[in-house]
């Protein structure tokens, strides 16, 4: 039988977020549905199940690997619940299940996916008709796909079930006719970037990377250069009224904040390697001690960006346009942050710097998350070394895939580019083919296709929710029903059913 693409569920569960959505059309959508991937317990019922209290604030490392034995589905808070308990102050643990690539809680996992299917796309349990598709981190145990499946199956009542590699879905999003069935998939996460090189279409599990790097790094790398802007420190500091003063951390939250506005409102670019050195250098006005960009504006400057930028071709003499071009050239930009109109310089663009510098990255985090076994690598020796695992003669085809995903390049264009970049000088190209047929020729990257109306200009962070769409459109409409599980096979085979009809698992 075939599952009517009305009612089809596509259900993309990475370490931090879920999204989800209803329905497949000609027109392939964007997720409907966007939720963080953690769930809340009030720390009272943390102490009734698990028999004593947990000490200390909640934090996403100390949750990661956390369990509460005795808590139920209804116990937990989640999406805009949670969210309000947590502006209301209240004494709540967080949670991501899904933090480590694998799933640490199966209760506090399943309270979010009950959420996503029943409060977010309102599903009824007891009239279910939806098939789900979950895409979903790759090479878990048999005994978890198990588990999953039934899960699906007993507890949200689906009419039948696929499992889906992220990475592979990720990948597939950016196939075109001009590519190949082989590349390596670079997924940047909130804390962790994910390596996965993927040779015909299959995901090569033993070559897959790990780097305990992301996007929290880069914005509290920015908070650190922005704090060496004085404007910005100025504007910070300044007395409010009824207030009280900003201690260290709070000062900390609100550049971290700030970080995130200008990431979020499309301000940042990649770097070249070098430029950030290179812009040191040609400004007079930084400050070595700190290395930045910074250009601190005050006074008349300050008058000329409102009047230079905004009416310089109304009103502007010829001393205002030159002064303007001055402060154009310097790369200034004004935000609205905290009630302020704050002036932001080139700084701004060395955001990424953490993902590309491991001697950057460890002075903003120190040791601190070395100590968890993840390798201390940048990104392109990351790289470098996943595709390295693979087959000789694999390779080549490989490198003619490299795809840039994940969260951070929905508002970061180019990070494929400035990776490409760095690469060149890690692997051997242009090698004569008549000495050496498997050496790459070259490295070519690649991004979600602008056919994809719906994800044009949207950047390459929804890749894994696109793929499993294109995946679920052909899974279901295949009318033997080979590549998942209906109701039927579960009722005469079981779980393991899901271990022969499973795309991830053929």
């Amino acid at each position: 039988m075939s599952i009517r693409d009305s009612s089809v569920v596509v259900l993309d569960t990475s370490r931090t977020s879920i999204r989800a959505g209803l329905g497949l059309h000609d027109l392939l959508r964007t997720p409907a549905v966007e939720v963080l991937a953690r769930v809340g317990l009030p720390r009272s019922l943390l102490n009734g199940a698990n028999g004593n209290a947990q000490s200390g604030p909640s934090t996403s490392k100390a949750a990661n690997g956390t369990t509460v034995p005795n808590a139920k589905v209804t116990d937990y808070l989640v999406g805009a619940q949670l969210d309000e308990a947590l502006a209301a102050g209240q004494d709540i643990v967080e949670y991501w299940p899904f933090a480590e690539a694998d799933i640490v809680d199966w209760t506090q996992a399943e309270a979010l996916w009950k959420h996503v299917l029943f409060t977010q796309l309102h599903l009824r349990r007891t009239q279910m008709e939806s098939a789900v598709l979950l895409s979903i981190p790759p090479c878990l145990s048999r005994d978890t796909y198990e588990r999953l499946c039934q899960m699906f199956f007993e507890r949200f009542n689906v009419a039948g079930f696929g499992i889906l590699d992220r990475p592979v879905a990720q990948f597939y999003s950016a196939v075109n006719a001009n590519s190949g069935l082989s590349g390596v998939v670079v997924d940047i996460d909130r804390d962790y970037t994910d390596i996965a090189p993927i040779y015909d279409g299959f995901l090569l599990g033993g070559a897959r990377m790990s780097v305990m790097v992301g996007m929290e790094d880069c914005k509290k790398y920015l908070a650190g250069l922005l704090r060496g802007n004085q404007s910005i420190m100025s504007a910070l500091l300044e007395p409010v009224e009824g207030e009280n003063p900003l201690d260290e951390a709070d000062q900390q939250a609100a550049l971290e904040g700030l970080a995130q506005l200008l990431w979020s409102e499309g301000h940042v670019k990649v770097l070249a390697e070098g430029e950030a050195a290179a812009q040191d250098a040609e400004d007079p006005t930084a400050d070595g001690d700190i290395n930045i960009a910074a250009i601190v504006v005050a006074g008349k400057e300050k008058a000329v960006i409102e009047k230079g930028m905004k009416n310089k071709a109304a009103r502007a003499n010829a001393a205002e346009q030159a002064r303007a071009k001055e402060v154009e050239a310097r790369d200034l930009i004004e935000v609205q942050w905290r009630g302020k109109t704050i002036t932001v310089g080139k700084e701004r663009h060395r955001f990424c710097e953490p993902l590309f510098d491991v001697a950057v990255r460890e002075s903003v985090k120190g040791k601190e998350r070395e100590k968890e076994g993840a390798p201390a690598l940048s990104l392109q020796a990351a790289v470098a070394e996943a595709v390295a695992r693979t087959e000789l003669d694999q390779r080549q085809y490989i490198w003619q895939g490299l795809f840039v995903t994940g969260l951070i390049t929905n508002h970061v264009k180019g990070l494929g580019a400035a990776l490409q970049i760095r690469l060149t000088s890690l692997i051997p190209l242009n090698v004569d083919p008549q000495h050496n047929e498997v050496q790459p020729r070259a490295i070519r990257t690649l991004k979600i296709p602008d056919y994809f109306a719906e994800y044009r200009d949207k950047g390459d962070g929804l890749a894994s929710f696109l793929g499993t769409s294109i995946v679920a459109k052909i899974t279901f409409n295949e009318s033997a029903g080979k590549n998942y599980v209906s109701k039927s096979d579960y009722v005469s085979m079981g779980p393991r059913a899901v271990l022969g009809m499973s795309p991830s698992l053929l």
